[in-house]
Parts: structure tokens; C-alpha cells; sequence
């Protein structure tokens, strides 16, 4: 996860810089989002939660890094890292292709990714993407987010993400069809646009051979946590 720290701290050093491109009509800029670094207590303990992502570029074009992971009593169970080349394609909507890297658990996998992240109507941010991988595995990933404004400080944002794989994967313990469903709330107070606490809960579930799979390693396929984080942006 070194590497993936390092080009997120690469892309906020370029954005900071503020280097334009093409004129002042079409500048370079970059932004670095985490959406989630939290805390959560569940059944089985707690864990360190993250879920990150990273842009530079210009109003069409962009260069996307993203990063999310979960370590749990100072072990690294899941971690992945996408870099993604993102096109406008219409308004508040763009396809993003690139490479998706599955560093834990292990075995490491690698895997094309083909989406397309912008906003829904009613205003739900979703972000759906398709995966394949040189031995023919095949994955599919929906993910939805939507903030009620009880003020313009106090947030409540319900989301969900959704897992579909083609095929069972046994050495990663994951089942093909619908293999996990995460639901979250959380309720956030912005102390300014930049930076937001929040605390919430947040239930997973596991289904089909993914929860065979986990029984028989002894873990667990559901879990509902309680959580406490900040979400931050520069």
C-alpha cells in the first residue's frame, strides 16, 4: 500500500501546483477525495476502513487513482488500487478504463476495469464497473451514494455496493453470482466543506459459495458494525 500512498500524495503535489494547460478556459487541476477513513466495531473487533480516490487532469480528460482496503488487528485483509483513464461522455456522467490490482487477500489479481461514474437521477452518485482478468474471470461492481441535507452542515448519506464475480474464485474465498451486498448510513457534520466527521453503521453480507467459503475458513458471512470516521477532500 506504499505504492498506492505515494501516487496519492504524486497527485496532490500536481494539484496543488495549479499547472494550466491549453489556456485559462481548460486548466490542469487535481483533487484527492477519501469518502471513507473510518473506524469500525464489530462482532469480530475492530478495523481500520478505507475508501479513497484521487484526479488530475482537465475538463474531459482526467487520470484517476483509487484506493480501498480494510486491516483488522494491524493486518492488511483487503486492499486494491485502480488507476483509470476518465472521458466525459455527457454531462455529470464519464467511462473510465484502466487497471484494477487486488493486492489482498492473496493470491494478487489484476483485472481490466471498464465503468462509468456520474450522477443519477434524484441525485445518487453511482459508480458501476466491469472487471475481466487474463485467466477469464469476470466481475461486476455497482455502487451508490446519495446526502439529505438536514442543514447545510449535517448530512445523513445512505449507500450501497454491490459484488457480482462469473465465476467461483476459491484461492480469494469468492463465490461467482451475487457474492457480497454492503449498506451503509452515516451522519456527518461538515465543520467546513473540506472536512467532515461523521459516526454511522454499516451492514455486510455475504451469499452464495462466498458464504460456503467463509464458514469453512472459519469466518464470518455477516456483520453488522458501527462506525466513526472523517471524510476529507483538498
Amino acid at each position: 500500500m506504499k505504492t498506492s500512498i505515494g501516487l496519492l500524495a504524486a497527485l496532490a503535489l500536481l494539484a496543488a501546483t495549479q499547472v494550466r494547460a491549453h489556456g485559462d478556459d481548460d486548466p490542469l487541476l487535481g483533487k484527492v477525495t477519501f469518502d471513507q477513513l473510518e473506524w469500525r466495531d464489530g462482532a469480530d473487533g475492530g478495523a481500520l476502513v478505507w475508501d479513497g480516490d484521487a484526479w488530475l487532469g482537465q475538463d474531459l480528460d482526467k487520470l484517476w487513482l483509487k484506493t480501498e482496503g480494510r486491516r483488522t488487528d494491524g493486518r492488511t485483509e483487503e486492499a486494491e488500487v485502480q488507476v483509470l483513464y476518465s472521458h466525459a461522455l455527457a454531462p455529470f456522467w464519464d467511462v473510465q478504463v484502466g487497471w484494477r490490482g487486488d493486492f489482498q487477500p492473496t493470491p494478487k489479481r489484476h483485472w481490466l476495469a471498464l465503468g462509468m461514474r456520474g450522477i443519477a437521477p434524484y441525485w445518487f452518485d453511482t459508480d458501476i464497473a466491469l472487471f475481466a482478468d487474463a485467466d477469464g474471470r469476470t466481475a461486476l461492481r455497482i455502487k451508490a451514494h446519495y446526502e439529505l441535507l438536514f442543514t447545510q452542515r449535517l448530512i445523513l448519506a445512505p449507500d450501497i455496493e454491490i459484488n457480482l464475480h462469473g465465476q467461483d474464485d476459491r484461492a480469494t474465498a469468492t463465490g461467482s453470482g451475487l457474492s457480497d451486498v454492503e449498506v451503509g448510513l452515516r451522519l456527518s457534520y461538515e465543520i467546513r466543506r473540506e472536512l467532515a466527521p461523521y459516526i454511522g453503521v454499516v451492514g455486510w453480507r455475504k451469499f452464495g459459495d462466498s458464504t460456503d467459503f467463509a464458514r469453512y475458513q472459519g469466518e464470518r458471512s455477516d456483520d453488522l458494525e458501527l462506525v466513526a470516521g472523517v471524510r476529507f477532500w483538498f
